[in-house]
């Protein structure tokens, strides 16, 4: 039953509604692969088998009724920063190993009332790596290991979430992203998916780490299901004041039979040391072009959006976490750099962050005009294969580039896709950065780029 593994969720709920599976036989059987393969790969947290398979004979109940909702009776892995009652919420911190919230985070809730069962937490890096860490083991749970290559890291900070999509172990995950730990996870795993816009996803229960910056997405097989797993966790939530707008899986479609085609900026990108890369580059835009979009260079406006990011992030990380910082807790922590870094997090002054409050305005208002010329901005995710272990990510990460950056200062939603491999062997990856709330464009182009590849369909060899 290798292929009900990486089914996607369209084929899961036919085989739900046609009654050739049911949902207790489809949790046990992902309960078995993510007992199993999980903690090989380091992205297990928490296996709930009680409430999943209470979940499922709650589906299989509604399915029996004739109930037909796109999650129902299909499960999926929460990563281990959202609050799950009465199980243990560790943050990926051994100082918060012993951590069991009394309450769910509203997109636990919104994936239970959708019928979808919950089969297990899933691992992340300590703290979500707010205190920039230097090696992938800065995790309670040990590097996270990328089933392309086990030698390879499945990205950060939500790793688990990755990998266990990655091989087969849920059908879809929950992550979420400050600056790039949904894009850069799906890029080094070869998998699907979608930072949200900010505010268009409830992050009540979510650990904060910088409160203008986070976001909860989907993580999956191809940019369908990250539509219709979105569908289910967005719209406003009275315990979440950020949150604005409902959403409605529709994607736009634009293809060469129609008078406007999507016309799609690409964003700079320096391949002088990368010339596999710009290939593989090159040939997912000839079939964005194939599929009828309008493909032209677009200037990314001229600010130090890196800079202003990071004053941000490191500011509001002392807010969400001083009393830690402060505390010897903080010492439990795996990494040295990570624990340098958040202490260093408390000498950013008021100054500082009001003045980049006032460049954030500036820097999001001229990023947002580039809308009223494109539909979406693409480039390659990063520019880098998934580093090695023992690499020194400080490194890595000056090197790996990409935009994750304006999803993480101006708020804006990106879809990042496999395209391919590099030298090394591991999966490339293409984002479609959008504007704000026009998720549906952005799924639209990546439902038409995937119909015409087949990167997404791929699998390690062991799986």
């Amino acid at each position: 039953m290798t292929d009900l593994a990486f089914a996607s969720l369209r084929e899961l709920r036919r085989m739900l509604q046609r009654k050739i599976i049911s949902s207790v036989e489809l949790t046990h059987y992902f309960l078995a692969r993510l007992g199993e393969h999980g903690p090989r790969y380091n992205a297990l947290a928490e296996l709930t088998p009680d409430v999943a398979l209470a979940q499922a004979k709650q589906a299989d109940a509604l399915l029996a009724q004739g109930k037909d909702t796109p999650l129902l009776g299909i499960p999926y892995g929460a990563k281990d920063l959202l609050a799950t009652k009465g199980i243990p919420t560790r943050w990926g911190s051994p100082a918060h190993k012993d951590q069991v919230p009394d309450h769910d985070a509203t997109t636990v809730t919104r994936l239970r009332e959708a019928g979808a069962p919950m089969l297990g937490k899933l691992a992340m890096v300590e703290i979500a790596g707010g205190g920039g860490y230097s090696l992938p083991s800065a995790s309670l749970h040990g590097p996270g290991l990328n089933p392309w290559n086990v030698n390879t890291w499945a990205g950060g900070s939500s790793s688990g979430s990755g990998s266990a999509v990655a091989a087969g172990l849920v059908p879809f995950a929950l992550g979420s992203e400050t600056w790039g730990s949904i894009v850069t996870p799906s890029t080094y795993c070869g998998i699907t998916g979608l930072r949200p816009t900010y505010g268009l996803v409830s992050r009540f229960g979510a650990m904060e780490l910088a409160w203008t910056m986070d976001k909860v997405g989907p993580m999956a097989h191809s940019a369908e299901d990250c539509g219709l797993i979105l569908q289910a966790i967005a719209g406003p939530d009275g315990r979440d004041l950020t949150t604005t707008g409902q959403y409605r899986f529709l994607p736009r479609k634009k293809t060469r039979k129609t008078k406007h085609p999507f016309k799609i900026g690409v964003l700079p990108a320096d391949f002088s040391d990368e010339p596999v890369l710009e290939n593989v580059f090159e040939g997912a835009l000839a079939v964005l072009q194939n599929a009828g979009m309008h493909i032209t260079p677009a200037q990314l406006p001229n600010h130090d959006y890196n800079a202003i990011a990071s004053t941000l992030l490191y500011a509001e990380m002392a807010a969400a976490h001083e009393a830690f910082i402060r505390s010897d807790k903080l010492d439990l922590l795996v990494n040295g750099p990570q624990k340098d870094g958040l202490r260093s997090a408390l000498n950013f002054s008021a100054a500082q962050t009001v003045q980049a409050q006032q460049q954030k305005l500036h820097a999001t208002h001229d990023l947002l005009k580039l809308f009223d010329e494109f539909d979406a901005l693409v480039s390659p995710s990063l520019m880098i294969e998934a580093p090695t272990l023992d690499t020194d990510l400080r490194t890595a990460f000056k090197r790996r580039g990409g935009y994750s950056v304006l999803g993480a200062l101006c708020g804006v939603p990106a879809l990042a896709m496999p395209m391919g491999f590099g030298k090394s062997g591991l999966p490339l990856g293409i984002t479609l950065t959008g504007n704000l709330f026009d998720e549906n464009t952005l799924i639209g182009i990546g439902m038409s780029y995937q119909r015409e590849t087949d990167w997404h369909k791929l699998r390690p060899v062991r799986f």
